[in-house]
């Protein structure tokens, strides 16, 4: 999955206006654009699209992370440079202070299953000798998941 490609899923879920998302992105101290918002979200296919960096997403999930949980005193925490699914995840995870039962439920929402091991495995460091890297199925299904649980009218349509 792209990073636009997530940005776009997210904001659909939970519904975020584009002026909203400007918003969220300056509880991480990190000042975007309406425009730029735009063009992340224009469809793969548009040749306006700009490809969305890492340290914008991960900046983008750490505002959500404030938006959802409150701000943290103090400094904000910097945004990664380098991101991939399993911090996706886990920063999604801690965003809507899911547990390990709770992300079970959204998986079945979206026809996946996955045991508590293997669940476990995605949140370990990578130097751990039972991580797992989350692939794009899994991310893909769980934001899925996501969308049927917060948009079960959008589900439905689509079922």
């Amino acid at each position: 999955m792209t990073n636009n490609d997530i940005f776009r899923r997210i904001r659909y879920t939970f519904d975020l206006k584009d002026t909203f998302i400007v918003k969220i992105f300056a509880l991480a101290d990190i000042e975007v654009t309406q425009t730029q918002v735009i063009d992340w979200l224009r469809k793969d296919e548009d040749e306006s699209l700009v490809k969305m960096k890492d340290v914008d997403l991960a900046a983008f999930l750490n505002g959500f992370i404030s938006h959802k949980r409150g701000k943290r005193e103090g400094e904000q925490p910097a945004p990664e440079k380098n991101l991939n699914n399993n911090m996706v995840f886990q920063k999604l995870r801690i965003a809507l202070n899911l547990k390990a039962d709770d992300i079970q439920e959204i998986f079945e929402l979206a026809g996946f299953n996955l045991s508590a091991h293997e669940l476990s495995a995605f949140f370990r460091k990578p130097s751990h000798k039972n991580y797992r890297e989350c692939k794009d199925q899994v991310l893909r299904n769980f934001l899925m998941g996501l969308q049927c649980q917060l948009r079960p009218e959008q589900a439905d349509k689509r079922a």
